[in-house]
């Protein structure tokens, strides 16, 4: 007799292993079966405190289901920092809405969303929305698509411009700020004053990702104390040189990898 966790209940079991156990347990073939975070047909051994799950497929998992999952792949240590962290996004364009959802996929417990523009037809080129969204704050689609990717994240939103008068009060408690802005003007406001209020949180910037050119010339470079920018710095969106999804994409990618290693790396 062994005690595993068994749909986050505690049960006590002689079945030796998960097929054993599962096969007495399922009663439908394709309900999907997982054995301590990892979704699983194979046959293996059980062992005490063991945390298995048992989820009717194309259903949404219970939130103690979906956290083991994220848990095994994202190795515990790791899984455990990114539920505790804050980070804000600024700009919900290509950039902001890629990076936001990048980090509710991967599990940061709490996201600041920052925007004051609509969807309209020119965004659906590059930015996480859809045809269904048009006409709706950016702040408002973007948070109810989350809630369909990763429902078990706070996620607030603030659909407003930020400018120098109310950047002082919008950051305090976040973690690490994601600047993601179209114009120049708002990228040069946030990359000049955000560490005169914030001297101890985290700035990733972003310039220069228009276009379709070379992936590999999208870097990340840190610029100063916690402060950094990703993309080549040089291609700006221009007449002749467009935002194209693939290379916005990428940048994104940048910034929100770039959040989840240095969330690692915090003490």
């Amino acid at each position: 007799m062994m005690r595993v966790k068994f749909n986050g209940k505690e049960l006590d079991t002689d079945f030796k292993t998960s097929l054993e156990f599962f096969e007495n347990i399922s009663k439908n073939e394709n309900d999907v079966w997982i054995i301590n975070g990892f979704a699983t047909k194979e046959n293996i051994a059980l062992n005490e405190d063991d945390e298995l799950f048992c989820i009717e497929r194309n259903t949404l998992p219970p939130k103690d289901a979906l956290d083991a999952m994220m848990r095994a792949r994202h190795t515990p240590k790791l899984h455990d920092k990114l539920k505790k962290a804050s980070v804000a996004v600024c700009g919900l364009g290509g950039l902001g809405s890629h990076i936001a959802i990048n980090l509710a996929r991967s599990g940061v417990g709490y996201l600041k969303l920052i925007d004051f523009d609509v969807i309209e037809p020119s965004n659906l080129n590059r930015q996480a929305y859809r045809i269904s969204d048009l006409g709706k704050f950016k702040t408002e689609a973007l948070k109810e698509q989350i809630s369909e990717i990763n429902p078990y994240i706070s996620v607030e939103i603030c659909t407003l411009k930020i400018d120098e008068d109310n950047l002082k009060s919008l950051f305090k408690d976040i973690d690490i700020v994601c600047e993601a802005f179209d114009s120049a003007i708002a990228k040069a406001m946030m990359a000049q004053n955000f560490h005169r209020f914030y001297k101890d949180s985290i700035l990733i910037c972003a310039s220069g990702l228009a276009g379709y050119g070379d992936s590999n010339s999208i870097q990340t470079r840190k610029i100063a104390k916690n402060f950094y920018v990703c993309g080549d710095l040089v291609n700006g969106a221009k007449v002749g040189n467009g935002l194209m999804a693939p290379r916005v994409n990428i940048c994104a990618g940048h910034q929100s990898n770039l959040v989840l290693e240095l969330l690692a790396n915090k003490e």
